[in-house]
């Protein structure tokens, strides 16, 4: 028996990374996944590398009508949510004189308004006693160049979860915050276009870390998976750090 045994979960952004990684060990603990992704090709892969377990719908999140759809699938299911992994992300490096209204819509509508309606949207479908987890980073708690807005979004996503908690603790739902530290995903090695330039960045990243090398998203979805299960029973709008001591040391 897995932690999460016959438990239906959700995970957005599950076609790759951190999120496809998530999504393989919640469906390893028993749970039955759904995961959405933005491109029908990838999904269709991580759908086929999940198994029987998983469920794709593709979408995007801060789209209100994708998730509207999302939704009407797990109601169609009958056994409502009891994990809810609001994963689905974006970033890119941009200084403050390159910002551009594009950039800064694209990353607040899918970081901020996508996870804010992911979450509101579900409450009906959320069984007493869910677990909800948002994905944060790092960068929240720093002011690295060029990620001014990324780093923005996501102290807003870190104050969701503190907010949310409070609010759905009548229900007995849990609402807590992963902080992955850099992390060997290909979305990491995307941020720089020119591939010797991307191993360049990815070593620079590693040696920052006082264990001195990048994440790997299965260590991220461990976490992920702690924080879904009993095993986190008296945890709520807390954030955990998954980051080789990045921001602890």
């Amino acid at each position: 028996m897995g932690l999460l045994e016959g438990k239906p979960a959700l995970v957005t952004g599950g076609s790759t990374g951190i999120g496809l990684a998530s999504a393989v060990r919640l469906a390893a603990e028993g749970a039955h996944v759904f995961i959405t992704g933005r491109r029908k090709t990838e999904l269709d892969a991580a759908v086929e590398v999940i198994g029987s377990a998983a469920t794709g719908v593709i979408g995007d999140i801060s789209n209100l009508t994708d998730l509207d759809r999302l939704y009407d699938t797990i109601r169609g299911r009958g056994r409502g949510l009891d994990v809810l992994f609001a994963n689905a992300s974006v970033a890119a490096f941009v200084t403050l004189e390159q910002v551009t209204e594009k950039h800064f819509d694209t990353l607040f509508d899918i970081n901020v308004r996508g996870t804010l309606f992911t979450v509101q949207k579900a409450l009906p479908l959320l069984n007493d006693g869910a677990s909800v987890i948002l994905n944060g980073s790092t960068n929240a708690d720093v002011g690295d160049e060029a990620f001014g807005v990324y780093a923005a979004t996501k102290a807003a996503i870190r104050s969701f979860s503190r907010t949310w908690a409070n609010e759905l603790k009548g229900r007995g739902i849990r609402v807590n915050t992963i902080t992955p530290g850099p992390t060997d995903t290909p979305g990491l090695s995307g941020l720089v276009a020119d591939p010797e330039q991307a191993a360049d960045f990815r070593r620079r990243l590693a040696a920052n870390v006082p264990l001195g090398r990048l994440g790997r998203p299965e260590e991220i979805a461990a976490a992920v998976a702690f924080l879904a299960s009993e095993q986190s029973g008296f945890i709520t709008g807390s954030s955990l750090y998954v980051d080789g001591g990045l921001k602890q040391i």
